[in-house]
C-alpha cells in the first residue's frame, strides 16, 4: 500500500476495517447524516473504502444504485464520495444487504477504515500481537442490559 498525500511518506498498514448497512425505510434519504460522515473523513478518523447504495423493489428484486440515482432530486450531494470503490464489495454483498431490507427500502452500504485505530493496530503488529476478534454491540441490546441491571438494583 502506498502512502497517501499528507502522510509521512512511510508505508502504513491500515486500521481495522468495518462496514455498516444503513436502511432508509421507503427510500427516504434526507442527507442529514452526510455532513457528519464528511467530517469524520476530513478529520482522518475514518477513510471510506466503499460506499454503495442498494434498493429493494416491491417484488423483492435487489439492485445496486449509482450515486446519480440516489441524488437525482438534487437535494443530496454525494459527489464527495464518487469513486469511493475499492472493489471489495461484490454481488453477494449487495444481495446480503438487500436481504436486510423491506420492499421499497434502500440502504447505504459503507466500508470504512478506522484511521484512529491504525497507530494502535500497527504498534500491536510490531509486538507480534494480533487483534483476533472484534464486534459491535447493538444499541438496543445495550439498552436492554442496562434496563435489566437497573431493575436488579432497584429490586435489591
Amino acid at each position: 500500500m502506498s502512502s497517501e498525500p499528507g502522510t509521512t511518506g512511510e508505508l502504513d498498514e491500515p486500521g481495522p476495517i468495518d462496514y455498516l448497512v444503513i436502511a432508509f425505510p421507503g427510500s427516504h434519504l434526507t442527507g442529514e447524516g452526510l455532513p457528519l460522515l464528511v467530517d469524520l473523513v476530513e478529520r482522518d478518523i475514518i477513510r471510506v473504502l466503499d460506499l454503495t447504495f442498494v434498493h429493494k423493489d416491491a417484488d423483492g428484486t435487489v439492485a445496486g444504485l449509482e450515486l446519480a440515482d440516489v441524488t437525482g432530486d438534487g437535494r443530496l450531494d454525494l459527489t464527495v464520495f464518487e469513486g469511493a470503490s475499492s472493489g471489495l464489495f461484490g454481488e453477494s454483498d449487495i444481495a446480503e444487504a438487500g436481504a436486510l431490507l423491506e420492499p421499497g427500502d434502500s440502504a447505504a452500504v459503507l466500508l470504512y477504515e478506522n484511521r484512529w485505530a491504525a497507530p494502535l493496530a500497527n504498534a500491536l503488529r510490531r509486538e507480534d500481537a494480533r487483534i483476533v476478534a472484534g464486534g459491535r454491540v447493538q444499541l438496543q441490546d445495550l439498552l436492554d442490559v442496562l434496563d435489566a441491571v437497573e431493575g436488579l438494583e432497584a429490586a435489591g
